[in-house]
C-alpha cells in the first residue's frame, strides 16, 4: 500500500461515514482490505479502489466499510447502562409518562453491529413493563454495516452468545434449537415485535423524527472511530433528536471531555438532556 494509496482510501471513508482512519491505522487498513484484494483478484490497493468507486451499487463500498469496522459486541454489554436503565430511568420515565396518558417509549441503538445490543434493551424495557398495562415500544437499531444487519435481523445466536441473558429472560423472549448440531437460540415474535433494524449513516440525513422525540440513545464504542469535530456534531444532532429529560449512553471508553454540548452529565457514560 503506497502513501497515495492510503491516503485516498482514509479520505474516501472520512468523508463518506465520518470514520478517522489515521497514519498509525495504516498496517491495519492494509492488512483487512489485503483479503479483498485475493478475493477479487486485484493486483494492487489503486485498482481495487477503482472497482469499489466504478460500482454504482455501493455494495464494494460496504464491503469496505465492514472489512474496516471493528463489530464487537454481546448481550447486555458494559451492563452498568442496563443497570441504570432497570433501577433509575425506566421507572421515572413510565411514571412521568403514565401522568399525561403518553405510552409510547422510543429507543435507538446506533452503531447496533449484529442486534445483541437492541435486543438486550427490548429485553429489559419488556421486563419493566410486565403487569403495567399495555405499552407502545419500539426501538430501532441501526449499523453502516449491512453484513451485520443481515445477522441481526436473522436473529440467531450461539450458546455462548447469550451467556449473559439470564435464564429466566431466555425462558420468555429466546427460542432454542439445534442448527448444524450446535445449540442456537433465536430471538421470539415478542423481540422482533418492537426491534427494527435500518441501514444508517450516522455522517447523513436521519429519517428518524418520532413525534415527542426519542427517550434515550445507546451510541457506544462508535464515536471512537471520528475525531472531536465530528463527534461535537454528532453530539449535538443526538441533543436534538432526544425528547427532555432523554438520556445518551456512550461506550466505556469514550466521554463528551472537549465537546461543545448542553448535556447534563449524570455519571461515566451517561448524559442527560434536561
Amino acid at each position: 500500500m503506497t502513501e497515495r494509496d492510503f491516503r485516498k482510501i482514509s479520505k474516501l471513508v472520512y468523508d463518506h461515514c465520518g470514520i478517522n482512519l489515521h497514519v498509525g491505522k495504516k498496517e491495519l487498513i492494509r492488512a483487512r482490505l489485503a483479503k479483498r484484494l485475493r478475493c477479487g483478484n486485484f493486483n494492487t490497493f489503486s485498482e481495487y479502489m477503482k472497482h469499489v468507486l466504478d460500482d454504482k451499487t455501493g455494495k464494494e463500498f460496504s464491503i469496505l466499510i465492514d472489512s474496516l469496522s471493528t463489530n464487537l459486541t454481546s448481550f447486555f454489554r458494559e451492563g452498568q447502562h442496563f443497570e441504570f436503565l432497570r433501577s433509575r430511568f425506566i421507572p421515572s420515565l413510565l411514571e412521568r409518562k403514565a401522568k399525561i396518558s403518553d405510552f409510547r417509549i422510543r429507543a435507538w441503538s446506533a452503531g447496533c453491529s449484529s442486534g445483541e445490543e437492541p435486543y438486550s434493551i427490548a429485553i429489559t424495557l419488556l421486563d419493566a413493563i410486565e403487569g403495567k398495562g399495555r405499552w407502545d415500544i419500539k426501538i430501532l437499531g441501526t449499523d453502516i454495516s449491512t453484513s451485520v444487519l443481515e445477522v441481526a435481523r436473522m436473529g440467531v445466536y450461539d450458546k455462548q452468545r447469550v451467556t449473559p441473558v439470564s435464564p429466566m429472560q431466555r425462558q420468555k423472549y429466546l427460542l432454542s434449537s439445534q442448527k448444524d448440531k450446535q445449540s442456537v437460540f433465536e430471538v421470539s415474535k415478542r423481540l422482533r415485535d418492537v426491534v427494527l433494524f435500518k441501514y444508517l449513516n450516522l455522517m447523513q440525513d436521519w429519517s428518524i423524527n418520532p413525534s415527542g422525540g426519542v427517550d434515550f440513545i445507546f451510541c457506544r464504542n462508535v464515536m471512537i472511530y471520528f475525531d472531536k469535530p465530528t463527534q461535537e456534531n454528532l453530539v449535538n444532532r443526538f441533543w436534538n433528536l432526544l425528547a427532555s429529560g432523554g438520556v445518551l449512553f456512550t461506550g466505556h471508553s469514550e466521554s463528551l471531555t472537549g465537546i461543545k454540548h448542553k448535556f447534563k452529565y449524570i455519571q461515566p457514560t451517561i448524559y442527560m438532556k434536561q
